[in-house]
């Protein structure tokens, strides 16, 4: 499902407006009418509710202007507040404005602080408020007065709808601009914007409503796509039920690299994570001295003893080895629990540079690439990186807050340098591709937040991987059933206390309902509202 960032749906509206000649006004009806309908729906509002509607003085503003309109004809008693002198509105919003004014609206002039307390008691005594003070161009901080205004909408506690976007919301990177309106309702336009799907910003929006004010997809699609909220449709060809006659061969073999004294639970979760993505065999390379450990643990899956260093982990003596076990293979996953022993350092990077199976690499495995990420430049477009964000400012030299406060950015950075696939994970973690395309997954919850979550996200693509799928469609398919199965547990128990080997039992369930169409949740899917 696409979304877009503020250039692309400013490019749509100016191609929908000058190519084919559909008028803005149009465009702000359509916008207006369909938040208006939105807020009557999602609120259920009684006859002469007040609503307090906020406008700026650009297009945002002229949305508001529209919504007052509909709001009224519906018997509710719309409030708009114009926080700008009259002689500032202009273009589209200045025709719905003279309209709203035609028709007896009641509608305020509160240009500054001064008239702002004048008003105030207003927003003590409506039910509702409306936001359309800044739209989705917004790309500095708000100060001043309009920062004001946005923190006592805030603090009044009412029921609020932000109109295309929280004002004070970036649209491009989900980041608050000083201060933000936290709405329980958001009506978006055209199409939902990236920070309105990524966190912070996902914490402000509330439910998020896209209308469609009729932009062709004939414009639309002449605006390039970047990015993407993943759905179940971008994996679903491939979640077929398998012909009676089929063999384990047919599956794929996954071979892991893990494990290391005290870390054996990463290589076990990495294992049956495979096995319940539907890989047909999987075999645990592991160190010597763990491997009666493994085998315990492990009935389903095989182990293979390698050398070990005297720290008991993986030693550069089990190269040959690996590359004996690498033949037949059809994927490979390294990192889960595997140390950062600087020889077993050594061992991943002579591995990770040659390998030519598509491959997942995680924890150790990324930890053993920092400063040395030019050993994946001939294997990059077969390889996936899963780094929380620790481990990504690791990769990239980055303080985690860096890293978290632009993560769009970030992951953009990376696989334009390094050309391979990506998964930045946390809260709507990203999945980003060499061509530049990221995927935003919408599933997922607190119960990720718990040691082994990211060894069975790391089995889960790496099973994908060995049966032969896209690279591209393993990491999409993977983040989003990890996420799904972890939500479908919330709606049971809660996100406390969940571990990580109870998100593999309900996955063979979840690709079985996928499959069918149907959807696995009592609450229905995160794009319902986008469609």
């Amino acid at each position: 499902m696409r979304l877009v960032k503020a250039s692309e749906m400013q490019e749509m509206d100016r191609k929908t407006i000058h190519d084919l000649g559909i008028p803005g006004v149009v465009l702000m009806e359509n916008a207006g009418r369909g938040a208006a309908q939105t807020f009557l729906a999602h609120f259920s509002p009684e006859k002469d509710a007040r609503v307090l509607i906020i406008c700026g003085r650009g297009n945002n503003g002229g949305d508001g202007y529209v919504v007052a309109r509909y709001l009224h004809q519906a018997g509710l008693r719309p409030i708009v507040f114009v926080l700008s002198q009259r002689e500032k509105i202009s273009g589209d919003a200045l025709v719905n404005l003279r309209i709203a004014q035609g028709m007896g609206l009641d509608i305020r002039f509160v240009p500054d602080e001064s008239s702002w307390q004048e008003q105030k008691s207003t927003l003590a005594h409506c039910h509702y408020i409306a936001d359309a003070i800044l739209g989705t161009g917004l790309n500095s901080p708000v100060r001043g007065f309009y920062a004001t205004v946005i923190d006592q909408i805030n603090a009044s506690g009412k029921p609020v709808m932000a109109i295309d976007i929280p004002s004070g919301l970036n649209a491009d990177n989900g980041a608050i601009m000083g201060t933000s309106v936290r709405a329980d309702l958001t009506v978006t336009f055209g199409f939902p914007k990236v920070g309105q799907a990524v966190f912070p910003g996902r914490e402000v929006v509330g439910r998020l409503v896209r209308i469609d004010i009729s932009i062709p997809e004939s414009v639309a699609s002449q605006v390039p796509e970047q990015f993407h909220l993943s759905v179940p449709e971008d994996f679903a060809d491939l979640l077929v039920e398998d012909k009676e006659d089929i063999h384990k061969g047919h599956r794929g073999h996954l071979l892991i690299l893990a494990g290391s004294p005290g870390k054996t639970g990463a290589a076990t979760l990495a294992a049956l994570g495979a096995i319940r993505a539907g890989a047909g065999l999987v075999t645990v390379g592991v160190p010597q001295s763990l491997n009666p450990t493994l085998e315990e643990k492990l009935t389903e899956a095989m182990t293979a003893p390698l050398p070990q260093t005297s720290d008991g982990t993986l030693s550069m003596a089990a190269l040959p080895l690996i590359e004996d076990l690498m033949e037949g293979k059809t994927a490979l996953a390294i990192g889960p629990g595997l140390s950062t022993n600087s020889e077993t350092v050594e061992l991943v990077k002579r591995l990770a540079s040659t390998c030519r199976l598509p491959m997942v690499i995680d924890a150790d495995g990324l930890n053993a690439l920092n400063g040395a990420l030019d050993v994946l430049n001939s294997v990059a477009d077969h390889t996936i990186l899963t780094p929380h964000p620790g481990e990504m400012g690791r990769l990239t030299g980055k303080s985690t807050v860096e890293i978290q406060s632009d993560r769009i950015s970030t992951a953009l950075e990376f696989v334009n340098n390094h050309r391979c696939y990506l998964v930045l994970k946390g809260a709507r973690t990203l999945v980003a591709l060499p061509n530049g395309k990221i995927y935003v997954n919408p599933t997922g919850n607190a119960a990720l937040s718990s040691g082994g979550a990211g060894d069975v996200l790391t089995g889960l693509i790496g099973g994908f991987l060995a049966r032969r799928w896209p690279v591209e469609k393993a990491a999409i398919a993977g983040t989003y059933i990890h996420g799904l199965a972890a939500d479908c547990l919330a709606e049971k128990t809660g996100t406390v206390g969940i571990m990580a080997g109870e998100i593999l039992d309900v996955v063979p369930g979840l690709i079985s309902s996928l499959y069918s169409g149907n959807w696995p949740l009592k609450n229905p899917p995160p794009h319902f509202d986008l469609m």
